[in-house]
């Protein structure tokens, strides 16, 4: 096999090289001075099984862009197969027809995945889990979830509550809950209009408890903030956790997170992160996909990585 990166996200190329014990392949990236941008191979692939890791950042279509090329030459360079890692899935949100008239653009993104090369796809804590039937290629899509949970054992906290931000997280909060033995709450919130939200209800025991806040991302943390309040006016104690998987803390996150005053923000490293922000911790997910991808490459059951 041999490991290529896209520009978004080179710390990450460079521990996911480390956990495998690889060499990142030569490959040439460059935007041209009107904008388009160029890939370029420095090394054959013909025959070969190419893995490209590319995340989306705050410049998702720059990022799409990219892996559309990269893949399309891996393809026309005669690769073997091409499996994409992208830990961050760009689009995941426009994931239905909310409003009259929108695009579905996660369905979108997938399909021009699809139709530049890729064989299969290797993603993590997709927004909603009906994006894998987007698409008609193989998709590993795995959950982050195993690694806060090794993470929040070590802190032997007393009387945990794991907190859904939602109804349709409920589900992803319940598998972390378990693996803590931790009890669950879920929020009800509304969304008056895009990216802004209202908590109505809290649904579940959280008087007195330490909650953990379990969400798949932060981005303007403007949800954060007003889930923190509400478990405050409910009760809760002094410790209040966040944990998302995507740190992409766009628009006034620094500042909801700030006013917000968690006892600690935990999230990954599936897009680079700003360390300025206080009291965040980034757990890697490096071993994680080393582990996903030596377990493909030696044909072997990708869900023995959680039951284990």
């Amino acid at each position: 096999m041999q490991l290529f990166a896209g520009s978004s996200h080179p710390a990450l190329a460079t521990a996911l090289a480390e956990a495998l014990g690889a060499t990142q392949g030569k490959i040439e990236l460059k935007t041209f001075s009107c904008g388009e941008q160029y890939v370029k191979f420095g090394e054959s692939v013909r025959g070969k099984d190419v893995y490209i890791l590319q995340t989306a950042t705050r410049n998702p279509d720059q990022d799409l862009m990219q892996l559309f090329l990269m893949c399309q030459a891996a393809k026309l360079s005669f690769a073997e197969s091409v499996h994409v890692i992208v830990p961050y899935f760009p689009y995941a949100r426009q994931d239905r027809v909310a409003e009259p008239r929108e695009p579905i653009s996660a369905k979108l993104a997938a399909h021009l995945l699809e139709r530049s090369g890729a064989d299969h796809v290797i993603t993590l804590d997709l927004h909603s889990s009906q994006i894998q039937g987007f698409f008609s290629i193989p998709v590993d899509a795995l959950e982050a979830r195993t690694i806060f949970a090794d993470y929040f054992r070590k802190k032997k906290l007393k009387n945990p509550v794991i907190v859904a931000p939602d109804v349709g997280g409920a589900k992803r909060t319940k598998k972390f809950a378990d693996l803590l033995g931790a009890d669950l709450a879920i929020l009800h919130k509304t969304r008056p209009e895009h990216q802004k939200s209202e908590i109505v209800e809290v649904v579940g025991n959280i008087e007195g408890r330490t909650c953990i806040l379990f969400d798949d991302m932060i981005d303007t943390a403007g949800s954060l903030l007003s889930a923190k309040r509400a478990l405050e006016q409910r009760g809760a104690s002094g410790e209040i956790y966040a944990a998302a998987t995507h740190a992409i803390l766009s628009g006034n996150a620094e500042k909801n997170l700030k006013e917000a005053g968690f006892t600690e923000i935990v999230v990954t490293d599936s897009v680079p992160v700003d360390h300025s922000i206080a009291k965040m911790t980034v757990l890697p997910i490096a071993p994680l996909l080393a582990r996903v991808v030596t377990h493909i490459e030696r044909r072997e059951s990708v869900t023995e990585i959680y039951e284990n």
